[in-house]
């Protein structure tokens, strides 16, 4: 691998990152208060929470391991003498990954036997990952968005969202894109569809749309 020139390019689109990471820091922040929520016993809500919290973890696991197999080894070849901040990145994604699989365990039982007392904990789980999360996210936006405007080609950086596309269910996908698109104003909605084939990308405007916003209302129901 060699590195980027800084001749005049294509630079990659890195403020699709922000609307990326945006999504993480509303869900993660709503995602207490609706465990909080369920009713002592109440399996069925449980569920759908429970539904919600496993989308969003499946999401960002989707985003870090894009970044595993495709953003920090090109990085640590290109951005020296800046390899000791990508493998701050990498230790916090340990972080993450960990804090992630505690949610996990807790959260089947919890969705089988939605007690107050598992609640609390399955909730305090989900605000200790965000702590790590936003934390992890801030210095991404300030420290490495940068260098992967300097040093990552615009066909690399496009491999980061072909992997998220890969690697969602059919059924996760819309769901998930919906939750990106939420807050998206015009310019950004048009961009990040523009990553997809014409009819992938009216699929998600129209029926993919409607899929979301059905799903997400049940979500956030009182």
């Amino acid at each position: 691998m060699t590195a980027i020139s800084p001749a005049a390019r294509e630079l990659p689109d890195v403020n699709e990152m922000y609307v990326v990471h945006r999504v993480f820091r509303r869900e993660f922040t709503a995602l207490p208060a609706l465990i909080r929520a369920v009713s002592d016993g109440d399996t069925a809500r449980a569920a759908v929470v429970a539904e919600h919290l496993t989308l969003v973890l499946d999401g960002l696991h989707m985003h870090h391991t894009g970044e595993d197999e495709v953003l920090w080894p090109l990085l640590q070849v290109r951005a020296a003498p800046s390899t000791a901040l990508v493998e701050t990145m990498q230790h916090q994604h340990g972080v993450v990954d960990s804090r992630t699989e505690a949610i996990r365990e807790h959260e089947a039982a919890w969705t089988q036997d939605p007690t107050p007392a598992g609640g609390e904990r399955l909730a305090q789980l989900v605000e200790d990952l965000a702590s790590a999360l936003f934390e992890h996210l801030e210095l991404e936006e300030r420290e490495i968005l940068p260098l992967v405007t300097c040093h990552i080609a615009v066909d690399e950086w496009r491999k980061l969202f072909e992997h998220g596309k890969d690697t969602m269910t059919p059924r996760q996908l819309p769901l998930m894109f919906g939750a990106v698109l939420e807050d998206a104003d015009p310019d950004e909605r048009a961009r990040m569809l523009g990553q997809f084939p014409i009819p992938i990308a009216l699929f998600l405007r129209t029926v993919g749309a409607w899929q979301y916003r059905r799903y997400i209302r049940r979500v956030r129901a009182a």
